[in-house]
């Protein structure tokens, strides 16, 4: 009996020992993470939105976040990365909102410009920090993910303009990726420009539409 009994425990130990142990502490982990980056990111937002980034330093956001900075330099190695996460997402969601918006517009170059608004207007929602998103996009580390993460979204913008012009019978597949990529620069350009810091978002639509009216089909 007594034999019967041990191996019965030795089978019962070898089971629990063979059954998958749930990831409790890295599901720990990944939420304390997440948690973190949640705070950086409602930090670096309302700081930035409140005095512009250049103004503020990484050692208030990080006492804002209730971190030390070192560990606000995990999540983001400067400034310009962190305006990067907290502006990605928002430049995210403006080309859906322009996508959807040229869904229901019938002409081509109204149509590029609907895709155009949401976007200028989150540039312009506060200029400075608007003027260094694009700049670190342009000379940022393309190998850093947040940098990626906007170089993908101007991308995805260039292949949604590329849609709206191939609606156009004369444009062929090759000439709509050539146009959006020349109408991407000229929103880069329009929004960039110091001569335009004082433009309103109408103000930069029009020059938009204007220069980008010349490139398209007559």
């Amino acid at each position: 009996m007594t034999a019967i009994i041990t191996e019965c425990s030795q089978k019962l130990l070898l089971e629990v020992t063979a059954m998958p142990v749930a990831p409790r502490s890295v599901g720990r982990r990944e939420r304390n993470k997440q948690e973190k980056l949640d705070r950086i990111v409602a930090a670096a937002s309302e700081l930035f939105a409140e005095h512009g980034v250049d103004e503020v330093t990484t050692q208030q956001i990080a006492d804002k976040a209730d971190i030390g900075t070192g560990t606000l330099f995990l999540y983001a190695k400067t400034k310009g990365e962190l305006l990067l996460l907290v502006q990605n997402t928002k430049y995210a969601e403006a080309l859906e909102r322009g996508r959807a918006d040229a869904e229901t517009v019938t002409g081509v170059l109204d149509a590029v410009l609907a895709i155009a608004r949401p976007i200028v207007e989150c540039n312009r929602t506060q200029i400075d920090n608007g003027r260094t998103y694009l700049r670190e996009m342009v000379f940022g580390d393309p190998e850093e993910p947040r940098h990626g993460e906007a170089l993908a979204i101007v991308a995805q913008t260039e292949e949604a303009v590329a849609a709206v012009l191939r609606r156009d019978d004369r444009v062929t597949e090759g000439d709509a990726a050539t146009l959006a990529h020349i109408v991407s620069a000229v929103m880069f350009l329009s929004m960039a420009a110091s001569m335009n810091i004082a433009l309103s978002v109408e103000e930069i639509m029009q020059e938009i539409r204007g220069q980008v009216a010349v490139v398209l089909p007559h």
